[in-house]
């Protein structure tokens, strides 16, 4: 009995749940059927979330979702089947086919190296790189994947520096000639953030390189971290395309991953598989059946050509959104502050109230690098259609065109790191370096 109480307790029940497991004498683990007072649960015993309810204990049904089944209406527990000894895991056995492609597979963190964490009811990050390879067999019969964690960060806490630090890690890769495609596992709420920063940072790729993510941990049955693995590095190992992407899923079914160019994909919410959309352009390619169906969209083939790295950024950059009672106080305060550009993401064809014009002429003069994006999420900005559009050019706004407000925000910090003077800084903003602005849109 007394072994029954210590496995419950260093599983995280408490009190009566803690008395419950041990009368029955069952253990974390175990299969068990539990009779309650309003019918028949059965699943496997797991442990507690240490910020969960002590009066509840949590079973992962056979559907693998969990539910809390409360002590209090609980009848009797019966052992279906012990916990059996899980063997020590077996060492990753890499592919040696030489004849496969070769694959780097460059780990950060984020939601697809992630497992449940039983403290606190969330996900960690907890698998690494040899561990997702591991974890999708398929890949072998794909590529040869070289395996490396850099490191094991959520998204949302990831800075330009770190941008720096993942274009050096590819460049480094990329530079070798050894690998045809390059993928890097990334968490997807500031993805589109990094695919930009690359892009930038990393002119004239010789091959592709893929960020890939998932937004269900890998041991959800849900998860689409296997699907969007599989298909990042099919794409990378055999698409005759160079440039940075993004592979996610296509739709919300477990069939198809978009590859999305790596500047003009955005993230359209919150927990749906196929939440990375293009915007005003189609995915470069679809991987489906295993097989790579290209769009047609215009890309740099793979080859050999002189990479172009320049991994730096200046955080200081700042985007506002425009929205009505904005405070144009908040402008004077960006001046104030030290930064050196701002990126307005303005109403419909990119416009902001007069209010902010006095405070926008401030900056501007105070040497300050002023763009403009939409909050519109499709379409182009048009600042010569209505007279606040030519006053926001006069006062010198710069419009970008369709380029995404996270891309140009992204793009300015580059820009300000990587130029001379602030005229430098302006000219590069309007060039089109890796697609972040687009010829044609798509009716």
């Amino acid at each position: 009995m007394k072994c029954y109480l210590a496995q419950a307790l260093s599983s995280g029940y408490k009190d009566s749940a803690v008395q419950l497991l041990s009368r029955y004498q069952v253990s974390v683990g175990d299969s068990i059927k539990i009779t309650t007072q309003e019918g028949e649960i059965s699943g496997v015993l797991m442990p507690r979330y240490e910020s969960a309810s002590k009066d509840y204990i949590v079973v992962k049904m056979k559907s693998g979702y969990n539910t809390g089944v409360e002590i209090a209406k609980i009848k009797s527990i019966e052992k279906l089947d012990s916990a059996r000894p899980q063997p020590a895991p077996s060492p990753v056995v890499k592919p040696t086919d030489n004849s496969k492609p070769k694959i780097s597979l460059i780990s950060t963190g984020g939601t697809i190296a992630s497992k449940i964490d039983y403290r606190t009811g969330g996900v960690r990050a907890a698998l690494s790189a040899e561990e997702l390879y591991a974890s999708v067999p398929e890949l072998a019969g794909y590529a040869s994947v070289d395996p490396e964690v850099l490191m094991s960060e959520y998204s949302e806490n990831l800075k330009p520096d770190h941008w720096t630090k993942i274009a050096e890690k590819v460049a480094e890769k990329a530079s070798t000639g050894k690998y045809d495609g390059i993928v890097v596992s990334h968490g997807t709420d500031t993805m589109h953030y990094t695919s930009a920063a690359l892009s930038f940072a990393l002119q004239n790729l010789p091959i592709p390189v893929v960020l890939v993510g998932a937004q269900r941990s890998s041991d959800r049955p849900s998860s689409d971290a296997a699907l969007n693995l599989l298909g990042a590095t099919i794409f990378a190992a055999g698409a005759n395309a160079a440039g940075v992407f993004v592979a996610m899923h296509a739709t919300n079914s477990d069939e198809t991953v978009a590859c999305h160019i790596g500047t003009r994909v955005r993230k359209n919410h919150t927990s749906r598989r196929d939440a990375f959309e293009s915007i005003d352009t189609k995915p470069a390619a679809l991987v489906r059946d295993g097989k790579i169906e290209m769009s047609g969209v215009s890309l740099p083939p793979r080859a050999q050509r002189d990479m172009v790295v320049k991994p730096a950024f200046d955080s200081r950059a700042i985007l506002l959104k425009y929205f009505p009672g904005f405070n144009p106080a908040l402008i004077d305060s960006v001046v104030d502050s030290g930064y050196r550009a701002i990126i307005l993401e303005g109403t419909g064809l990119g416009h902001v109230s007069r209010d902010c014009f006095s405070s926008l002429k401030k900056a501007v003069g105070s040497g300050l690098m002023v763009c403009m994006t939409s909050q519109c999420i499709w379409g182009r900005v048009r600042m010569t259609v209505y007279d606040t559009g030519r006053d926001l050019l006069d006062i010198g706004v710069i419009p970008l065109s369709d380029m995404t407000s996270e891309t140009a925000t992204v793009k300015a910090m580059w820009a300000l790191a990587n130029s001379k003077d602030l005229d430098s800084a302006k000219a590069l903003m309007l060039q089109n370096i890796a697609g972040e602005i687009s010829a044609a849109i798509p009716v």
